[in-house]
Formats: structure tokens, sequence, C-alpha cells
């Protein structure tokens, strides 16, 4: 019997009500981090590359890394993240991702229903397993330190239970990535709590699972209570930033010019924040 699918390790994750983790990453550094991490609990993780990200490290490329892994027996999976146009999302389709999110959340409902149905469309004709997951609701763009909420980051602007059903029901997708107090991005002085009942609310009118984005800044408990709450995959990404970035620092101290040693810093540093993420997220 060959290795599940991420539909199926979905599936199981609902069975144990635990969430998938999904880190972003921009080099081979990223990848060997979080590799390492999820090898040493044995549990399932996405890889998520940017529109930005897959264009620094190369779409195919970074797809023959997860697959090699995964032939491995790692039970590692791609996702093709942020995703703003039909074009670049059948890119990644046709580059073999395991799913793409199609990010039309800055537009009206109605054009990101149409948006998002039209990638539903392509993938189902490429290959039933390939996963596609709409945003609906503000949740801001940059994966980086903030000085401030988000612009139309707002309790008004998080998601409608209403909608999210509706836009579900006629886009079809696999997914769904709610607004629910979540941001992308980490606020210096701490980010806003999580909308917990809204989560629930949303998760009572859908069959499809939830994505929570922007989980860098939110704490443990609160991570604990989403997940009970229907969360079943959580994105991690400006927090695995800051560590790579402090562990390069850290390894240039003593004056070290060669890479695979002062970058190893850095990738040590991100396998903490993969390996106590997985940890909790999979309640190890």
């Amino acid at each position: 019997m060959g290795m599940k699918t991420l539909r199926e390790y979905l599936v199981w994750a609902e069975e144990k009500q635990v969430a998938i983790g999904h880190f972003n990453i921009s080099d081979s550094e990223g990848f060997k981090a979080v590799v390492e991490g999820a090898k040493e609990l044995d549990v399932p993780v996405i890889i998520g590359v940017s529109e930005g990200e897959r264009d620094f490290i190369g779409l195919e490329e970074v797809v023959a890394l997860v697959k090699t892994a995964r032939a491995s027996g790692l039970p590692i999976f791609i996702n093709a993240d942020h995703t703003y146009s039909v074009e670049k999302a059948r890119l990644a389709i046709d580059a073999g991702v395991d799913s793409v999110i199609i990010d039309a959340a800055d537009k009206t409902l109605e054009e990101n229903t149409k948006l998002t149905k039209e990638i539903v469309d392509y993938a189902r004709l490429k290959d039933s397993e390939i996963l596609v997951e709409g945003e609906l609701g503000s949740i801001g763009k940059s994966s980086k330190l903030l000085e401030t909420l988000p612009d139309g980051v707002s309790e008004e602007t998080q998601t409608n239970p209403d909608e999210a059903a509706k836009f579900v029901r006629e886009t079809g997708i696999d997914l769904l990535a709610p607004s629910v107090g979540n941001i992308h991005g980490m606020i210096k002085t701490g980010n806003p709590k999580l909308n917990i009942e809204r989560i629930r609310a949303i998760r009572a009118v859908l069959a499809v699972p939830l994505v929570l984005h922007g989980g860098s800044g939110i704490t443990d408990a609160e991570f604990v209570v989403a997940i009970e709450a229907g969360i079943r995959i959580i994105h991690i990404n400006t927090e695995l930033r800051v560590a790579y970035k402090e562990g390069i620092k850290e390894g240039l101290k003593s004056g070290e010019i060669a890479p695979y040693k002062f970058l190893a810093e850095g990738v040590e540093e991100m396998k903490k924040v993969v390996y106590n993420r997985l940890k909790l997220f999979n309640k190890l």
C-alpha cells in the first residue's frame, strides 16, 4: 500500500483532532530544517512556497525536493501558497504540487468565487488528488515583523459563516482559509487574539477542513483551542524567518566564512521551531 495522500492525511487529522503543520521555505536550508524536524516526530508536514518564495528556489526544483523526500518514506507535501493569478496557479498545478491556494480575498465575493472556481475546475482535470484552497476575509499579506495591525484587518472583515458556506458550495474548494483574528506577520507588541467562536461557527456549517494562516505570534494555548475548534492545517512563516536570521547572525559572530557552517546555525534554529510547533499541533 502506498503512502496516504494529503487528502487522506486531513481525514486522519480530523479523526485525531490534530493539525498538520505547514512551513514556508525559500531555500534548501529551510527545506532541510522542515524535513529534519518532521522526521524526528514522524508526522505529516506541508512545505509552503508563496509566489516570491517559489520564484527564488524554483518551482520545479522544490517540487522535486519534496517528492524525493516523500519517496524515502516521509509524509511530506508541497503547497503553492498565496497564488494571485490563474496563470501562476496553473503553472503550480502543472508542476505537480499537492495543493494550491488561490488568494482572491481582496476581491468581491463574486469575483473571488469566479476566480477560485476556475482553478478548482482546472485542478480536477489535471489530478483529482490536487487540493484547492480558497481564502475568505482579510488577514493582511506580509510575513514580517509589524508595528501595527495591517490595514483592513478587523473583526468586521472576519469571515462570515454564511458567506463561507456559500463560497465553499459554489466553488467546490477542498480547504478554506478564513479570517478569524489571525494575521500574516508578527506584531512586535503582540498579535490579536483568535476569534475561537468564529472558528466554531464556520466549522459548524462546512464539511471542508479549515486552514489557519498567520500562525506566527499565536500563543500555544490559542493553538490548542483553535485545533479543538476545527483547525486542521496551521501555517508558520515569519517565526521561521526570524529564527533563520538570528541563527545566521550567531553563526557569523566567530568570523566564519564557510556557508555550510554559518548557515547550519540558521538551519538548527529553524528546526527547533518546526519541531516544537509540530509537537504541539500533533499533541505529542
